[in-house]
C-alpha cells in the first residue's frame, strides 16, 4: 500500500519477521482453529485415528495459509485526508474528509479504515469500506471537536486487511498525518469609540512619509515616476537639480494587544479559568481591530510579539487582514504560562515607541508590577486594562463575599496614572465590559463604587 501515491507503509515482508507479524495478526478465531488442529492431530497420533488427523490439518493448517496469503496481499491503495476548516475556535466543529483510492490492477477485499485522533477530540474514527475495484475510490468523514485551544496531530491513517474467514487481521499505516488548530473562542465585539472616530483613524494616528524611506529629507531629489506638481521650484532653484517635496499621507491606526501569560498571575485551569478568559478576550479584540483597519499586533508579558516581521512588529496596511488574524490566531492556540515573574520585558518593547492604543489583559498585580504597567501608559495614545482578580475567580460560588480592597487599590493606581480600567469578576461577558471600558473612557458612566464600576 501507499499512502498518497507515495508514502509505503510500515511493513517486513522477507525474513523471520515477516513471518512473526503474520501469526500475530490471528485473531481469536484464527487462533482457536490453530489450537484445535493442534489438539486434533496430538489425539489422532495417539489414539490412531488418521480421519481425526486429517481433521486436525486442516484446522491447524487453513488460519496459517490465510495468515499467508493476507500478509503477502499487495494492495495497492493511496489514502488522503481533508480538514474543513483546518482552524476553528474552541468549542466548534471541524470535518475529516477520508479518501482512498485503489490504485492497482486488482480489486481489494473488505477494507477496515481507521485514524488516529486525540482523546480530546472524541472517540476514534472506524469505517468498514466494501471491496474496491480497481481504480476505484471511497470517501468517508467523521467530525471531532474540542473545548481547549491547541494543535492537535490527525493521523496516521491505518488500514485494516481481514481475510474471508475472519481468521486474521493485519494493519497497515500511512506515514502522513495533518493538523487541526483549535483557536480561543472570539467574541463578537461593538464598534465603540476606544479606538477613535472612523476606521484606520483615532487614537494612535500617526504620519508616514508616502514614498518610502527614514533616511529621506525634505525636500528630496526628483524620481523618476514623480508627479512634477510636486516639484519645490525654491529647493530646485537652491540645489541646481530638480526637487521635489515630500508628502505625508495617514497611516492606518495602531493597536497593541497585551497578553499577561505568568503563571504566578492566574490560579486554576480548564475552559473556564481566568487565564483562558484573558486569552479569549485578546484574541477578540485582535480580530475586532483587525476587522476596523487598525495594524494590530499581539504582545506578552515576556516581551515576544506576533507578527514578528517589520521593524516594529506591527500587522501593516500590506498584510492581509486574514493572514494577520490567522497568524495570531495560531499563537494564541498554543500560548501557555510563562516562567517570567514581572512585566519589565513588556514594558521594554512599548517603550520603544507610540504604540497607539493599548489593551491588555493582566492577572493578578502586585504593587511593583502595577507600578510598571501605570509607566507603560506614557507610550501609548489610549491604554485600557482588564484585570483578573485570581482570587474572585478562585471563589465559588459566583459572587461569593471576599476582599476586594488590593484589587480596588490596584485599579486605582492604573486609573490615576491614565488607564481605563475594569475589573473583570468571573463569568463576565467582554462584550459588556468593553461597553463599560467605552462608558468610562468618555465620562458617561457614573462612579458606584462596585466591581469594575466606572470612575
Amino acid at each position: 500500500m501507499e499512502a498518497g501515491g507515495t508514502d509505503r507503509p510500515e511493513d517486513d515482508r522477507d525474513g523471520g519477521g515477516g513471518i512473526r507479524t503474520a501469526l500475530t495478526g490471528l485473531t481469536t478465531r484464527g487462533r482457536s482453529f490453530l489450537a484445535a488442529g493442534i489438539a486434533a492431530a496430538v489425539c489422532a497420533y495417539v489414539l490412531g485415528q488418521s480421519d481425526l488427523l486429517r481433521v486436525g490439518l486442516l484446522l491447524g493448517v487453513l488460519p496459517l495459509v490465510c495468515a499467508t496469503v493476507l500478509y503477502r496481499t499487495r494492495y495497492r491503495v493511496a489514502g488522503s485526508r481533508r480538514l474543513s476548516p483546518a482552524r476553528v475556535p474552541a468549542g466548534s466543529e471541524a470535518r475529516v474528509h477520508l479518501r482512498v483510492d485503489n490504485v492497482s490492477r486488482l480489486p481489494t477485499g473488505l477494507l477496515m479504515l481507521q485514524d488516529r485522533v486525540p482523546y480530546v477530540l472524541g472517540p476514534r474514527p472506524r469505517f468498514v469500506l466494501d471491496r474496491v475495484e480497481p481504480g476505484g475510490r471511497r470517501e468517508v468523514s467523521y467530525r471531532v471537536r474540542s473545548d481547549l485551544r491547541g494543535r492537535y496531530p490527525l493521523g496516521p491513517l491505518q488500514l485494516r486487511l481481514t481475510d474471508p474467514f475472519g481468521l486474521c487481521e493485519l494493519t497497515r499505516s500511512f506515514s502522513t498525518y495533518d493538523t487541526l488548530t483549535v483557536t480561543p473562542r472570539v467574541e463578537a465585539l461593538p464598534p465603540v469609540r476606544l479606538s477613535g472616530e472612523a476606521k484606520g483613524y483615532g487614537e494612535g494616528r500617526q504620519r508616514s512619509l508616502a514614498l518610502a524611506g527614514d533616511d529621506d529629507v525634505i525636500p528630496r531629489g526628483y524620481r523618476y515616476g514623480d508627479d512634477l506638481r510636486r516639484v519645490h521650484w525654491r529647493s530646485t532653484a537652491r540645489y541646481g537639480e530638480l526637487m521635489v517635496r515630500r508628502e505625508e499621507q495617514p497611516q492606518r491606526a495602531r493597536c497593541t494587544v497585551l497578553l499577561d501569560t505568568r503563571g504566578g498571575a492566574f490560579e486554576g485551569a480548564g475552559p473556564d479559568s481566568a487565564f483562558e478568559w484573558a486569552v479569549s478576550g485578546a484574541a477578540s479584540v485582535l480580530v475586532h481591530m483587525l476587522e476596523r483597519g487598525f495594524s494590530v499586533r499581539l504582545l506578552t508579558d515576556t516581551g515576544d510579539s506576533v507578527p514578528g516581521e517589520g521593524a516594529d512588529g506591527f500587522a501593516g496596511a500590506n498584510q492581509g487582514t486574514a493572514d494577520a488574524a490567522g497568524l495570531m490566531m495560531d499563537s494564541l492556540a498554543v500560548i501557555d504560562h510563562s516562567d517570567g515573574t514581572g512585566l519589565s520585558l513588556a514594558y521594554d518593547v512599548l517603550r520603544g515607541g507610540n504604540e497607539g492604543l493599548l489593551v491588555a489583559f493582566f492577572g493578578d498585580l502586585d504593587e511593583e508590577q502595577a507600578t510598571v504597567v501605570a509607566r507603560m501608559r506614557q507610550r501609548s495614545g489610549g491604554a485600557v486594562a482588564f484585570v483578573l482578580d485570581p482570587q474572585s475567580w478562585a471563589r465559588e460560588p459566583v459572587g461569593a463575599p471576599g476582599p476586594l480592597d488590593r484589587s480596588e487599590e490596584r485599579l486605582r493606581m492604573l486609573r490615576e496614572a491614565g488607564w481605563t480600567a475594569v475589573h473583570v469578576p468571573r463569568g463576565a461577558s467582554l462584550e459588556d465590559l468593553w461597553r463599560l471600558a467605552d462608558r468610562e473612557r468618555t465620562g458617561l458612566a457614573t462612579a458606584s463604587g462596585g466591581e469594575g464600576a466606572a470612575r
